[in-house]
């Protein structure tokens, strides 16, 4: 499934400002993203990373350019439809978790499928299973405050997955959280891509998770400097 491509990003530039106060962060960004591979994105703080994905995300509109994902020109697409393109396809799992403190970790991780149309009840079940996978079984119930770091990543995770989405973005995901239970994160996500024929974006500084990576593109000054397959 690697020869078929998830994203395509063909001349993105971003700008910011206007006038005298524009400022070019993103300089004819040319790359394609392979499905069924776990591709990471790395580079210095201030490269263009997060303005990146989240253009791929949708989260941002490209200033020239355009990005095809899943064969979708997204960059053409009124707002709307992105948003409901992102729904849809798109799962993205945050630096920081942004956990909902009055849920419980069932009711975080059905957040996706509830945006959906789904009954509380149906994506609570689906979220559930999916929570069981991932070691959450006797954790469902409780709140995040009430959870470890590694635990609260684990239901970012599943939320993130539970609507099925055909691309996962994850930004710094093992940034707050100790060696061991990094790599347990790591697996899981290179098990999601290879699994389940998804593409796993990846951005990241932490090196010792390199080894999990199966692509890794290097940014530098707003330009992707070098994409290869990883052989660490």
């Amino acid at each position: 499934m690697e020869n078929q491509i998830a994203v395509e990003c063909r001349g993105v530039v971003k700008d910011f400002g206007t006038g005298s106060t524009k400022q070019r962060v993103l300089h004819g960004i040319d790359w394609q993203i392979p499905i069924g591979a776990t591709t990471f994105l790395v580079g210095p703080s201030g490269c263009g990373k997060t303005t990146l994905i989240s253009i791929i995300a949708g989260l941002l509109t490209a200033t020239q350019g355009y990005i095809r994902i899943l064969d979708n020109e997204i960059t053409k697409m009124r707002r709307g439809r992105v948003v409901r393109f992102r729904a849809d396809h798109l799962g993205f799992i945050f630096q920081q978790f942004n956990l909902l403190p009055s849920l419980t970790a069932v009711e975080n991780a059905a957040v996706s499928l509830v945006v959906q149309g789904s009954t509380l009840a149906s994506a609570k079940r689906q979220a559930s299973v999916l929570l069981d996978r991932l070691g959450m079984e006797k954790n469902k119930l409780k709140y995040p405050n009430q959870l470890s770091g590694g635990q609260q990543q684990r239901v970012a995770i599943a939320r993130a997955l539970v609507h099925n989405p055909q691309i996962v973005i994850s930004d710094e995901p093992t940034a707050s959280l100790d060696a061991e239970t990094g790599r347990e994160v790591m697996e899981l996500l290179r098990q999601v891509a290879s699994a389940h024929n998804r593409a796993v974006i990846v951005v990241t500084h932490d090196n010792r998770i390199y080894p999990f990576a199966d692509h890794i593109a290097t940014m530098s000054d707003g330009r992707i400097e070098s994409f290869q397959k990883n052989t660490a």
